[in-house]
């Protein structure tokens, strides 16, 4: 019996050192990083549970892993395997990072669920228009990027058939042209805005429960971890774990998929700073400079749906080289081949039908969905992510005003406030996501045969593309000032 006794207080004992000792490393960890869960130069971050570990790729700087011993970051979850919070966000892409940082601005902490270990950086870059960066100005956040990046101005189309090129201004009056940005530079700089405890990492919601019509709601995680939250706000994309428990109907499939990826010159490149896009029939790709190293470049193609997707990047390149960009300018096809493949993607594109946005429960109580998962659409536009920064500025705003109103957050209030929301962003997503997907019909310019082809370049580019693009001459406006008594520390 006293032998049984002193190995259970040594098993004891030795694990209670071994957790001091993850806790005390954690603790220098937070001590020496201005944002302990952002690495500036790499696109991961982590969280206190989540120190990476950085080693050098042939791209530059990739995150490596996670913590080695997850046995540890275990033992330090199961001491607070209960948590409450006042919003959670599900999703740290643009809308839920963007969603948080809005309402951290108007005096409300909301903690914000990842289900990967580090921040996302898939799509490589993204075209912000007009509307985009007066969300992000609203944010705080715009004059990290602007200075880094030029303003473009025209476009040039460039049949590959007939070799005909056409220039397109890009300019709005008095609002600018839109800005391409690395989409990992706007993902930290708006992470940058929030504590660090605020991201949870590795935290994927496997159930939700309502305990009421106005919650709170009870969140279960993968990792056993509890979560119950007065209101919960889905960001988890287009595959919404969130809007599926509103009841919202599956994006469906638009007929077309895309590539894309970034593109690396050490030694420097010529190409112009235009953007450059290439028409065939049911294809169309571009190429964006970033700086003169770097090159977004894209390309959309018409697929039948089910079309497997090659696993290895090395053969979607391949496939892009030797199939899909065939008849493209050797000049593309060398960018192409230039791809950083960890930057590679390729994926169908979805769209969550107009009617079912107008129609469909966009909110349920104290619960809903900004970003894709609200209404995941087409890139031909580029107002997926800058309709994304619209939606967390909108959100803010309304749940802001309530908030300060009341001076904390009022269940009933607060379901008021989102009902607002919605019916703010209800048509103007229909919009959008309708307007994306008929500009990206008339650019592919295929299925229509010779006259789809004329009303292309004929037509939709010479009086109709400038028209499609004032979609980004959108104001959503500010976000409510607070009191210094109602402000967050």
């Amino acid at each position: 019996m006293v032998s049984y006794f002193v190995s259970y207080s040594v098993r004891w004992a030795s694990r209670r050192i071994r957790l001091g000792r993850v806790l005390l490393n954690s603790a220098e960890f937070l001590n020496h990083s201005p944002n302990p869960w952002v690495k500036y130069d790499d696109p991961c971050s982590t969280s206190l549970l989540y120190p990476c570990v950085y080693q050098e790729r042939t791209s530059g700087e990739v995150c490596l892993s996670r913590i080695r011993n997850q046995r540890k970051v275990r033992e330090i979850r199961k001491l607070n395997m209960v948590m409450g919070e006042e919003i959670v966000i599900v999703g740290a892409g643009i809308a839920g990072l963007a969603t948080a940082v809005a309402l951290r601005r108007v005096g409300i902490r909301a903690l914000v669920l990842e289900r990967s270990d580090c921040l996302r950086a898939s799509g490589a870059a993204l075209t912000l228009g007009p509307n985009a960066w007066l969300a992000l100005d609203a944010l705080g956040v715009a004059h990290k990027l602007t200075p880094r990046y030029p303003v473009r101005r025209k476009a040039r189309m460039m049949n590959v058939t007939t070799g005909e090129v056409q220039e397109v201004s890009l300019l709005r009056n008095n609002k600018g042209g839109p800005i391409t940005v690395h989409r990992k530079a706007l993902l930290v700089s708006l992470a940058e805005e929030l504590p660090s405890e605020s991201i949870r990492f590795s935290s994927k919601p496997i159930s939700i429960e309502a305990q009421a019509q106005e919650g709170p709601y009870t969140i279960g995680l993968e990792d056993g971890t509890v979560i119950t939250t007065k209101v919960l706000i889905g960001c988890d994309g287009v595959h919404s774990f969130v809007a599926q428990k509103l009841g919202l109907a599956e994006p469906i499939y638009s007929g077309r998929m895309a590539v894309l990826g970034l593109a690396m010159f050490p030694e420097g490149h010529e190409v112009r700073e235009d953007v450059l896009q290439l028409l065939d029939v049911g294809k169309r790709g571009g190429v964006v400079p970033l700086n003169d190293k770097e090159i977004y470049w894209f390309i959309t193609f018409n697929a039948p749906k089910g079309e497997a997707i090659p696993e290895d990047p090395q053969e979607i390149q391949k496939q892009v080289v030797e199939n899909y960009a065939k008849d493209f300018p050797p000049a593309y096809t060398e960018v192409v081949r230039h791809c950083d493949l960890s930057t590679l993607t390729m994926t169908p594109l979805r769209l969550r039908l107009p009617w079912d946005v107008i129609f469909g429960n966009i909110s349920k109580g104290n619960m809903t969905v900004a970003g894709d998962a609200m209404h995941p659409m087409t890139p031909d536009l580029g107002q997926g992510g800058c309709s994304a920064l619209e939606d967390a500025i909108v959100l803010g705003r309304h749940i802001g005003k309530s908030f300060i109103d009341n001076g904390k957050l009022v269940p009933m209030a607060v379901a008021g406030a989102i009902e607002g929301y919605v019916k703010e962003r209800r048509w103007r997503a229909a919009l959008l996501i309708t307007a994306s997907f008929i500009s990206g019909r008339a650019q592919a310019g295929g299925e229509g045969g010779w006259f789809m082809k004329m009303f292309r370049d004929s037509i939709f580019y010479r009086f109709l593309f400038r028209k499609f693009m004032g979609i980004a001459d959108y104001d959503c406006g500010k976000l409510p000032l607070m009191d210094d008594q109602n402000k967050t520390h």
